[in-house]
């Protein structure tokens, strides 16, 4: 009798535990369509051609701008984060001694800074770069200050994508007459690089919903960058410039064009889906291999 009362609470337990996964997954699969459908209902309706204007005005509102500004910034920060966050994962799994405390250290740093509210990384940007380097308010500020924000986002993931390749890999590279630094890139690398990419989605789609901490240091102007300038001053991209978050964020502030706010939404909310879509493609292709 007791062996079936056990059997009888554990399918119970089950049975609960099944129904509450499924009203979880209900639950946030419908959270997710309404949000989508609303930004999409109040939007696509708003949408005009002047809005895709090359240079921006009080009468179009264009986003374009902000369109090529977050891409810039976007490539920016990426070139500078990436190669630092994926170096320093690989020193800490495959060079560092395993148990070595000053490690540990910087794990438990680099889960901390995650955690940081990007307005902090604002204020550090506006007083180092801004004011301290004298760069200004400069898509450069900007950039430097969204890869240091998504550094140990991307150096975390990069470690545990390392680590999740099996050792035998380098055992049998080793065995083979290969030295470390070459099992690491024609080995190691090639096998984690799903879970690199990963990380570097992440970094993206924390880079293109910035708001806070590009409007201490990149500023809110509505132009396309000019250039790089290296040889005017101390200061080397000197144009201020808006993403599509900070633009959306100046529209709703002053309160007259809500309607291009929506508009822009599903235009941030569309670049967010390509890039997700094609850095998905890009890693299934690489598991494949």
């Amino acid at each position: 009798m007791s062996k079936f009362l056990k059997l009888l609470r554990k399918k119970w337990f089950d049975w609960l535990l099944k129904i509450a996964l499924r009203l979880a997954a209900v639950l946030t699969i419908g959270v997710l369509f309404i949000i989508v459908g609303y930004i999409l209902i109040r939007g696509i309706p708003t949408l005009e051609a002047s809005m895709f204007a090359f240079k921006f005005n009080s009468d179009n509102q264009s986003m374009f701008p902000a369109l090529i500004s977050t891409v810039i910034i976007t490539l920016i920060s990426l070139v500078l984060a990436v190669p630092l966050g994926v170096f320093s994962a690989i020193y800490l799994v495959e060079y560092a001694k395993r148990g070595n405390k000053a490690v540990g250290v910087i794990r438990v740093t680099a889960e901390t800074l995650s955690g940081i509210p990007s307005i902090v990384y604002g204020l550090f940007g506006f007083l180092f770069f801004v004011i301290f380097m004298k760069w200004g308010n400069s898509v450069l500020a900007g950039s430097f200050t969204l890869a240091i924000m998504i550094l140990p986002l991307i150096m975390r993931t990069t470690e545990e994508a390392l680590k999740s390749v099996p050792d035998s890999f380098r055992e049998g590279s080793f065995g083979l007459g290969a030295g470390r630094l070459r099992t690491v890139f024609r080995i190691v690398l090639p096998s984690a690089m799903p879970g690199i990419l990963a990380g570097v989605i992440l970094g993206i789609g924390r880079i293109v919903g910035e708001t806070a901490a590009l409007l201490y240091t990149a500023g809110t102007v509505a132009q396309i960058p000019s250039g790089l300038n290296v040889f005017t001053g101390d200061v080397f991209w000197q144009d201020s410039a808006r993403t599509l978050s900070v633009h959306m964020y100046s529209l709703y502030r002053e309160g007259l064009y809500i309607d291009k706010m929506y508009g822009t939404a599903v235009i941030l909310l569309l670049l967010v889906i390509v890039l997700n879509t094609v850095s998905t493609f890009i890693a299934k292709k690489l598991t494949k291999k």
